[in-house]
């Protein structure tokens, strides 16, 4: 053989052991059930740019944190709020939050229903479903409820009323979207990232004003035995460029820098 070609096999070597030999890496990501659309879209262009692959495991914000701190192993975790993700900051389980997006709550009743506004939502026979108050979005609705009730001074024990109308406390936000497009429920409170254009087409919406609609803050960090922090980091970064950004706007989310 040449001596060319032992120079060429030498330095491809050289490259080699300089460079190293990329692989792919796997990230798994525990995720908020209302992220649900949102990042599997983001997953699939991060995938795309990268060449990483992600799981996803969506679910109550708080039901992925138990499930966390009982041994369960990922690499990211997004949540809906910072009761749930905080706790794992302080046990040093997770890095403290990055803000991503925030979102609002609404309304949503099916076809037919005769909650029209939210004073109906106390009205004596009414279907509520609500998310259980340990789950963000139920921990936000009766602050939602509460806001309201404090302005609607005419309306004696509003919020009473309405929790008494609760026929059903699920464990995620998909979950009350589900009951109420099926009809099991006369109204339900939900995100507005929720109400996708396919359940639009089953129900109706009901605006909260400002006033009253708490903003929902998310918070995302990786988890310091995270098989791979290299990707998992970049996953976090790409959910935060303005490529993730503008792929949670397509969803409806707000930008994690908003009032």
């Amino acid at each position: 053989m040449s001596k060319r070609y032992f120079s060429i096999i030498g330095s491809s070597l050289i490259l080699t052991s300089l460079l190293g030999t990329a692989q792919a890496a796997e990230v798994t990501v525990f995720a908020a059930s209302s992220l649900t659309d949102a990042f599997g879209e983001i997953g699939r262009a991060f995938s795309k740019q990268t060449g990483n692959s992600v799981t996803f495991q969506f679910a109550g914000s708080q039901t992925l944190r138990t499930q966390l701190e009982n041994g369960a192993r990922a690499d990211v975790f997004a949540s809906a709020n910072t009761a749930q993700y905080d706790p794992l900051v302080k046990s040093g389980m997770l890095e403290p939050g990055r803000i991503f997006a925030k979102n609002r709550l609404v309304v949503i009743t099916p076809s037919g229903s005769r909650v029209k506004t939210l004073r109906d939502l106390a009205s004596s026979g009414v279907k509520v479903v609500l998310a259980d108050k340990t789950v963000p979005v139920g921990a936000y609705s009766r602050q939602m409820l509460q806001r309201l009730s404090d302005a609607l001074s005419s309306m004696t024990d509003y919020v009473g009323k309405v929790l008494g109308n609760v026929v059903s406390e699920e464990i995620n936000v998909r979950q009350v979207a589900l009951k109420v497009a099926l009809g099991e429920a006369d109204a339900g409170i939900v995100y507005l990232t929720d109400v996708t254009s396919d359940l639009s087409s089953k129900v109706r919406r009901i605006l909260i004003p400002d006033a009253f609609n708490p903003v929902a803050t998310y918070p995302i960090g990786v988890l310091r035995d995270a098989n791979n922090t290299q990707a998992a980091g970049a996953f976090v970064d790409f959910v935060r460029s303005s490529a993730g950004q503008r792929i949670l706007r397509k969803w409806g989310f707000l930008s994690g820098d908003a009032k």
